[in-house]
């Protein structure tokens, strides 16, 4: 009896230890360049040093490691240039390791302790976010953790950045952001070593950077009539609709915001979108636009302001356009452009160019004497009329000027680089006019699509799925790589209200984005990327942070078979399998399983579908009405009932 006890004994400390070892399967995000997984793990003591050189400019890294060490382990950490038993060695390459670049770094961890090696702070940065992603998902804890078995197992990475450019671009305007939620904002990307915050600033919704010698910019242009529902939808403001909506920063609160950035190596580029979409800037100096009448106007709300005929072409029903034919619009423009340029170190300011509707220039006096008196044959001339002397201006205060792909129409400034937004056409253009460019199309970065079917996520004109993001490639086939910059990101916030909304929009997305800005092109692997995610979740979890569980969720196709209709199902990823109902009840997995076309049942309204792997549900429950299946089928349906009850 007491061998049985011994041995049952033995067995379970066995299974204490087997749940105490971090799982075999590291999961990083952004893929490493390469790594190597040797025999055990490094346990982090109570007592934790970090042995690192007395810098300046390392100083960040050291403050953000030691809290995030300390704040969920509940250990001591002390810091010293040379310690007597060190735990974490953060070291400074005396001769610069030329692989590895000025982001790159080399991480090793042994049972005996753990080293990261950079040529530069930042490199020993982004070793630090590699580290946490070995540890268990309980680092991410603000409040201590208890029962925990701290443990790293023992690899070696050695790691750097695909690109230079690695950006999310976060709009401001349509909805307004605290700074403590532009601060968050970029805590998030920086973890995932994102180092191109692009601000965008100004739009016709309102005016969020102060300008000290234009102070109406933001006493008329930062606030507008507050409203719920669809953006885009809303019903026009009402004279005696007070304006409660809105906000911008001060100098000082850029200021700050730039300092944050830059202690996380995280650079800003600024955007002053013109001439379109300067709705708000008309609003506070209205004798920059061409058209009469424009003291009138009120910031836009989200009410229709664009008539969209549906095949790249608008028109506009307001004029948000500054007059290029007005010297007024470049003395205006230089007096934004000297305030920015002072406040932002990074060397490229964004001027913007898309979308300007042309329709009230052609009706414009003063822009048809500016195209006699200048020789310009088109619109598209005067945009580039307008986009050049905006460019001197940008050089004049020793920045080069980056705008949307629009600016290449009617040529293009010497220097400017160009922001490929429409698809990859634009960018391949530039390049191939040896002007540098970063990608960001809607095809694979726009995170403002909806990223599931339209019956789930609120309603956006275009959808982009997980897997679709991770295909995005920034060097384009037949273009000189020497000219892509990088990539990014695009979150446009119409339809994106709070920092909660705006979590789930940019997660997992943000992670397809930046795996294939960092990580080496071959090394990107779709199901290794699936699972990789999934562990991102559950530290996520830890954080509170919303993330969307869209890639879970079926893909509906609607086809039209004789006079029938056929639903096929399909899953993102593999090992899914989905479960549904006809009769309006809750489908579980007793229910039919999907296995191939469905066709509905004669009177059937409703089709409900869950998703489960491994008998357990995971993905949400969807209830697709019929009628939304005919229309996407193309067929009509006579006495559908569509006031079932869910």
């Amino acid at each position: 009896m007491k061998k049985i006890v011994l041995l049952l004994t033995a067995g379970f400390h066995g299974l204490l230890m087997i749940a105490q070892t971090p799982d075999a399967k590291i999961s990083i995000i952004p893929q490493p360049v390469t790594m190597i997984q040797q025999a055990g793990y490094y346990q982090l003591p109570k007592h934790i040093s970090i042995e690192a050189p007395s810098l300046p400019a390392l100083q960040p890294v050291i403050d953000f490691l030691k809290k995030r060490i300390t704040q969920p382990t509940g250990y001591s950490v002390s810091v010293s240039e040379k310690a007597a038993a060190t735990s974490i060695q953060l070291v400074l390459n005396k001769t610069a390791n030329p692989v590895i670049g000025k982001e790159g770094y080399q991480l090793r961890v042994t049972p005996k302790g753990i080293t990261i090696s950079a040529n530069e702070p930042a490199g020993l940065f982004y070793g630090v976010q590699t580290l946490l992603q070995l540890l268990p998902a309980a680092i991410e804890s603000e409040t201590t953790v208890k029962n925990i078995a701290w443990q790293i197992p023992a690899v070696d990475i050695t790691d750097y950045p695909r690109f230079g450019w690695r950006g999310l671009m976060f709009d401001v305007s349509r909805h307004f952001f605290t700074k403590q939620e532009v601060k968050d904002f970029i805590d998030q990307m920086a973890r995932y070593k994102f180092n191109l915050f692009h601000w965008h600033l100004t739009d016709d919704e309102g005016w969020r950077i102060e300008i000290k010698g234009l102070p109406k910019l933001t006493t008329k242009g930062a606030m507008r009539v507050g409203k719920t529902g669809y953006f885009g939808t809303f019903s026009t403001p009402l004279p005696e609709e007070p304006l409660n909506y809105g906000g911008f920063y001060t100098q000082d609160d850029i200021k700050e915001v730039i300092q944050y950035a830059k202690d996380r190596f995280v650079n800003i580029l600024p955007e002053v979108d013109v001439p379109g979409h300067s709705l708000a800037a008309i609003v506070a100096y209205p004798e920059l636009s061409c058209t009469e009448g424009t003291d009138k106007y009120r910031v836009r709300s989200g009410e229709k302001i664009m008539d969209w005929h549906g095949d790249g072409t608008f028109t506009a029903l307001v004029d948000n356009n500054l007059c290029p034919a007005n010297e007024g619009t470049y003395t205006f423009l230089d007096k934004v452009f000297t305030e920015v340029a002072a406040l932002f170190p990074f060397e490229y300011i964004h001027v913007g160019g898309d979308e300007c509707a042309k329709n009230f220039w052609e009706q414009s006096t003063a822009v048809k004497a500016l195209m006699k008196k200048e020789g310009l044959k088109s619109m598209h001339e005067v945009q580039a009329y307008f986009e050049k002397r905006v460019g001197k201006i940008i050089s004049s205060k020793g920045k080069k000027m980056m705008g949307w792909d629009e600016i290449l129409e009617g040529g293009l400034e010497e220097n400017a680089a160009v922001m490929s937004w429409r698809g990859e056409k634009g960018g391949i253009e530039a390049a191939k006019m040896k002007h540098n460019v970063v990608m960001s199309p809607t095809t694979y970065a726009y995170l403002d699509y909806m990223q599931g079917d339209a019956v789930v996520e609120p309603r956006v004109y275009a959808t982009l799925r997980l897997n679709k993001a991770y295909q995005f490639e920034p060097v384009p086939a037949g273009v000189d790589s020497k000219y892509i910059l990088g990539g990014q990101a695009n979150i446009w916030t119409e339809q994106i209200p709070n920092t909660r909304h705006l979590q789930y929009m940019i997660w997992p997305r943000g992670f397809a984005i930046a795996e294939s800005v960092w990580s080496p092109k071959e090394k990107k692997n779709w199901n290794s990327f699936v699972q990789r995610v999934e562990q991102q979740f559950k530290r996520f979890d830890v954080r509170n942070i919303k993330y969307a569980p869209s890639m879970y969720d079926p893909i509906f196709t609607a086809k039209k078979a004789g006079d029938q209709l056929q639903i096929e199902l399909a899953t993102e990823i593999e090992g899914l399998d989905i479960y549904y109902s006809f009769d309006n009840s809750f489908p579980d997995r007793f229910y039919p399983k999907y296995t191939g076309a469905l066709t509905p049942p004669k009177d059937a309204v409703m089709l409900k579908v869950i998703t489960y792997r491994a008998n357990q549900p995971i993905g949400r429950m969807i209830a697709m009405p019929l009628e939304e299946m005919y229309k996407r089928a193309g067929i009509k349906k006579q006495n559908l009932a569509t006031d079932a009850v869910e």
